[in-house]
């Protein structure tokens, strides 16, 4: 396996135009010709530019998703490979619903990193997600507004409770539940609602559709991930063993040295995409069709 390194020499070797797009586009080609499936990689900037707009999963992504699918083999099934620190639910769920109608249930996760809240979601709706020791996961409890649903509701229950055992203490919480708006608590438990039941149905649908124990062991899933008195922060972060000890069908990405290594060089083409670009996000098949989304200049 070329080392990060490696990657970044060869990228710096390359004169001609676009060094960076072909040297990523051939080592996606080669995962390609490694499965024989097709390969779709979901690749956002988060890590060196965490605060831009644009840079979650959202409505955007699915024209992008139908370019990159366009003139695909859809009887190869599809490899996606996601990095992303999440993003919106309804997006999330039109993503998923697309690429079901195009690839049916042979849709396998791919995640060289981290595919956080609504990339977790996504992995979830697949037959497995295949994981090294140095991916992660993470819960998907909804935010709203930058605040956790299920974090709001308890910080209304534990309003209530204080006040009816000391009255006096209500001015101080009017102050504390005043930042959130009108209806906001009802949005929050329909997300926590809709979050929970999506990620439900997509994983008795497909990862355990042929298993007798499919709603006990999707309920047990969505208990661990979707609980956010268990995971206490949204960003905390689920490695492949305790994906698996939660029940998610994890293929490990060690068992296979060669595929390993092509997932791994592949990632390291894209992180350095990311790290000598002005963008935020890079949607590309193996076929080297690409959507790329640039950073705004004011």
């Amino acid at each position: 396996m070329p080392t990060w390194n490696e990657v970044l020499a060869e990228i710096q070797r390359e004169n001609s135009v676009g060094p960076l797009d072909k040297v990523r586009r051939g080592y996606l080609r080669e995962l390609h010709e490694k499965t024989g499936r097709n390969v779709i990689a979901y690749y956002s900037a988060f890590i060196d530019r965490p605060r831009v707009e644009g840079i979650e999963i959202n409505d955007s992504d699915i024209n992008a998703f139908m370019a990159v699918s366009h003139k695909l083999d859809r009887t190869k099934g599809l490899d996606l490979i996601l990095h992303t620190p999440g993003g919106e639910l309804a997006a999330a769920e039109s993503i998923v619903n697309y690429l079901r109608k195009l690839f049916g249930k042979d849709i396998r996760a791919i995640v060289p990193q981290i595919a956080m809240s609504a990339g977790t979601m996504i992995s979830c709706s697949c037959k497995t997600i295949i994981m090294g020791k140095q991916s992660s996961i993470g819960p998907i409890d909804p935010q709203l507004g930058g605040f956790p649903a299920q974090g709001v509701i308890d910080e209304f229950e534990k309003a209530i409770n204080e006040v009816k055992k000391d009255p006096r203490s209500l001015e101080i919480w009017k102050a504390i539940i005043g930042k959130y708006p009108p209806t906001f608590l009802g949005e929050c438990a329909n997300a926590i609602q809709l979050s929970r039941q999506i990620v439900l149905d997509w994983l008795k649908d497909n990862m355990f559709s042929s298993d007798p124990d499919k709603d006990s062991k999707a309920e047990k899933i969505v208990d661990a991930l979707g609980d956010h008195n268990h995971s206490k922060m949204h960003a905390r972060h689920v490695d492949a063993e305790e994906a698996k000890q939660i029940g998610l069908i994890i293929e490990d990405m060690e068992d296979d040295n060669d595929l390993q290594d092509k997932i791994l060089t592949v990632h390291h083409a894209f992180m350095h995409t990311n790290n000598a670009v002005n963008i935020k996000k890079i949607i590309e098949n193996h076929n080297g069709i690409a959507m790329v989304q640039h950073m705004q200049h004011n």
